[in-house]
Order: structure tokens, then sequence, then C-alpha cells
């Protein structure tokens, strides 16, 4: 009877020794991916839905306008689920005026010229042209009724302590700890670019445009309150701070200068 005790618990033994490695192997329950495609292919974009130009020019550290003149998308800058970006930068298109003296036997400009329509036609007297100058561009629209404030124009988006700083390879703006819930508040006037959970470990996130160079966001918010579209400003409540996409209660901060991210802390008023 002993025995066939031992040799029953020999075979368990037996068993479970050859079960451990299978279970081992077992991959680990799947995790959800917030990166909605954020690993280019080469340097191609395929736009998901949700999807803004802001969003993707954040993400890349892109300058929003370089980014579709690259992609020759005119304002507003309109982009659809499935479309193919290039992730590169061009320069701004402008309008270039040609100011290069022709006399008046000179032909006429061919289809096709580069020429800006809106420059004058040369007027000429004996032995000598003179070109008008064309009016200077008025400078692109920025899609806001306001620009950015000057360096002690902006204010702190939330109250609280920053517990974490800028560092330019490692954290691209600054984490301010406080109270789930605490009101955040637009850091200058603009217009909410992008809202949604699209750009992984951001949480749930918005983007304010404030004119063409400037860019602000706010990351790890329990509820927005703006949506897209949405004219801000200054100061007007536009999320409730939370821990979405982390694991403490805090807001990220980060600027954006042409696309690029700079230190809140340089911009925003001490305190």
């Amino acid at each position: 009877m002993g025995g066939a005790l031992t040799g029953n618990r020999c075979a368990v033994l037996v068993l479970l020794f050859l079960l451990l490695p299978a279970c081992a192997a077992r991959p680990p329950a799947p995790i959800e991916d917030h990166t909605r495609g954020a690993t280019p292919r080469g340097d191609r974009y395929t736009v998901l839905r949700g999807d803004t130009l802001y969003s993707i020019s954040f993400r890349y550290g892109l300058d929003f306008r370089r980014l579709a003149s690259a992609n020759n998308i005119a304002a507003p800058y309109t982009i659809y689920p499935g479309q193919t970006l290039k992730l590169a930068e061009a320069p701004v298109r402008v309008a270039r005026t040609d100011t290069k003296s022709r006399s008046s036997s000179a032909p006429s400009s061919p289809a096709g010229s580069t020429r800006s329509s809106s420059a004058p036609p040369p007027t000429t007297t004996p032995g000598k042209t003179t070109v008008k100058k064309a009016p200077a561009p008025k400078p692109p629209s920025t899609g806001t009724s306001s620009t950015a404030p000057k360096a002690d124009g902006w204010r702190w988006p939330v109250a609280g302590r920053v517990s974490r700083r800028f560092d330019s390879a490692l954290h691209k703006g600054i984490d301010i700890s406080g109270d789930r819930g605490t009101g955040v508040v637009a850091t200058a006037a603009g217009k909410v670019v992008y809202a949604g959970t699209g750009i992984a470990g951001y949480g749930l996130m918005l983007i304010l445009r404030h004119d063409d160079v400037y860019l602000s966001a706010y990351g790890h918010n329990d509820e927005l309150l703006v949506t897209e579209g949405n004219e801000v400003r200054a100061g007007q409540a536009i999320a409730r701070r939370g821990s979405s996409g982390t694991d403490a209660v805090k807001l990220h901060f980060e600027i954006r200068r042409n696309g690029r991210p700079v230190d809140p802390l340089t911009l925003l008023p001490a305190r």
C-alpha cells in the first residue's frame, strides 16, 4: 500500500516537472497597444483614424507646416485614414516676386511660368526699364484668433510641484504632480488641434496650436473639457489632471517651437 502511494506521488511529481516548462513558455497576457501605427515603414507613415497632421508632426518631432509642405497639403491640413505621408520637412512655400528687369521687347511669360501672378507688369521708358515692386506677401494665416504670448506671457497650466524636469534627450517636457481632478488650463490662447489617446506614452492628451511657431501639449488627463477645433482663451479650463497612460497622478506638459521641444521652465513665469 505504502509503495503504491509512493509510486503515485512520484508520478505526480514527474507530471508537474513536465508541465512547468510548458507553463513558463506560455506568452504573457496581451497588453493594449497604444502606438496606433507610430512605427513608420522607412520614411513613410500611414494615417490612422483619429490622427491629425499635428499629432503626427508632434509624435516625430517635426514642424507641422514643413511636414504639410513636404506632402503638398494646404491649410487647414486635412488628412485621411489610409493616406501615406512622407516623414520629411520641406521649406514652407511662400509667394515669390520676380524682380528681374525685362525690356519692352522681351517675350511674354509662357504658360506655367513661376512668376507670381500678383506682381504688376514692368513699366518702361526709353533706355530704361523700371519694375514696380509687388507689395510684401501677407504672412500665412495662423488658424487661430491669437498669437503666442511674449516670453513673460505664458501661464502655468496647473498648480503643483514639478516632479520631473525637461531633458532634451529623455523627457520632452515637465511633469507637474498634484491632486486628481484638478483643472488644467490653456497656457496661452490658441486652437485645439488634437484630442485623444493615439500617441503612445501620453494617455488622454490635448495639443493646442498658438501660432505658426508654438504648440503646447497636455498629457495624462482623466477628462478633456474641449474638443478638436475649439478656440480657447489663455487660462480657460481644458482638462482635468489624472493618470491616464501612467502610474501616478500628474500633468505632463510640453511646449514645441517649430516642432522641437523646448524647456517649458524657460517660458513659464517663476513661482
